[in-house]
């Protein structure tokens, strides 16, 4: 007997919802979707849950991910359809996995702290993969930061990384030196590949950084996106009427709208 009949009578509505959407008599606009189409909206929906998290709006975060639930069960849908997979093999691919990926709490593993879960998972998981690189399945879709936080983190489970912080520190100097250096030798030269690939190793560089330090560039680099977003709205008003017509006097005013924050 199920310890979750609310839960189980909520989903399994849902899961008929959709069947109906997807039928003879349903909806012309959900009948016509495929896989491909719907590619936009899981990423859609995924970015909207980050964004209420980031937000700590508690109040909207349900609906949110009932928005991204519905696009699993959604795919799951057409793929019966086909006579692919439905929804209950997915809960129990899943369910699996993370029976079999927790043997410190389903079996008679030991994990002391969140660090050897990590390792043991990428450990089983490289385990379940057989033979090829611990690489293989990082998605080229990934957004770039956090494709080469994945790439740097994967690596160095197969210990391939810096010992210690400052060895990430330094290599991010020595990066922006290369850039530097870059930008030197293409003086005048527009979209210089050189410079680009340049920048894209800087970038790379501090990625690995901000997986040393526990961090994810990709949220790191969104909170600044945020912030600036923020400063440059308060001051555009000043900005467009000719108030600030130089670099100084444009510093001047985004030094003020920082002190307004704080």
């Amino acid at each position: 007997m199920s310890e979750h009949p609310e839960a189980e009578a909520a989903f399994g509505r849902l899961v008929d919802i959709m069947r109906r959407l997807r039928g003879p008599d349903g909806c012309p606009w959900d009948r016509e979707q495929d896989l491909r189409s719907l590619r936009r909206y899981v990423l859609e929906e995924a970015y909207e849950v980050v964004q209420v998290i980031d937000d700590n709006d508690m109040e909207a975060l349900p609906a949110e991910l009932g928005d991204l639930l519905l696009q699993v069960v959604f795919i799951s849908q057409m793929a019966s359809e086909e006579g692919i997979f439905d929804v209950r093999q997915v809960a129990d691919a899943i369910c699996d996995k993370l029976v079999r990926r927790h043997p410190h709490v389903f079996g008679d593993g030991e994990a002391e702290n969140a660090d050897e879960v990590l390792q043991r998972w990428e450990s089983i998981k490289h385990e379940e993969r057989g033979s090829g690189s611990v690489l293989d399945d990082i998605p080229a879709s990934f957004p770039a930061l956090a494709r080469a936080e994945k790439l740097g983190r994967r690596a160095a489970h197969a210990g391939f990384d810096w010992p210690d912080v400052e060895g990430v520190v330094r290599k991010v100097r020595e990066e922006l030196e290369e850039v530097e250096e870059a930008m030197a030798g293409e003086a005048g030269v527009r979209r210089s590949p050189v410079v680009e690939e340049e920048i894209g190793d800087l970038l790379f560089a501090i990625a690995n950084l901000a997986r040393h330090l526990g961090l994810s560039p990709e949220a790191a680099l969104r909170r600044s996106s945020e912030k600036f977003e923020r400063r440059f709205r308060a001051i555009e008003p000043r900005i467009v009427s000719g108030e600030a017509a130089d670099l100084a006097a444009m510093d001047a005013l985004w030094e003020d709208a920082k002190g307004r924050e704080r």
